[in-house]
């Protein structure tokens, strides 16, 4: 089996994240999806859980970050073209995320980003797959 990877992400309203990621064209595992948390399928065995604040507590004895204040992670995505990576960041911001930063090409990788409505950085990039050495 595959290894799959779920990263748990605090959000201060479930709804209107849902709403955000929906809108950028992700969808939601019903089964793993309630009023307190949603399981957003990114791809083949890459989840994000966007788990209610309150909810969210129950896993850490830690103070939660407010990521419109501080960073813990940037969340990096692969697209399969500049086109997608442009595309993603202006339905991001259509649907109320910002895009704080310019995309950034590098010849071999082109990557911008957005912040979603609870701040979190999630980092698009298309990278030349000619550029990248097979072991």
């Amino acid at each position: 089996m595959h290894k799959q990877i779920f990263v748990n992400l605090p959000v201060a309203d479930l709804p209107r994240s849902k709403e955000f990621f929906s809108k950028l064209g992700f969808t939601f595992n019903a089964q793993f999806t309630n009023n307190e948390a949603a399981c957003m399928v990114i791809g083949e065995n890459i989840y994000a859980m966007l788990i209610g604040t309150e909810r969210f507590r129950d896993f850490t004895n830690k103070e939660i970050s407010d990521a419109t204040l501080s960073t813990e992670v940037l969340v990096a995505l692969t697209c399969e073209s500049r086109g997608e990576v442009d595309e993603l960041v202006s339905k991001a911001v259509a649907a109320g995320g910002k895009a704080p930063r310019a995309p950034q090409d590098y010849g071999f990788m082109y990557s911008h980003g957005f912040d979603d409505p609870d701040g979190h950085i999630w980092e698009v990039f298309y990278m030349d797959p000619s550029a990248v050495q097979q072991e």
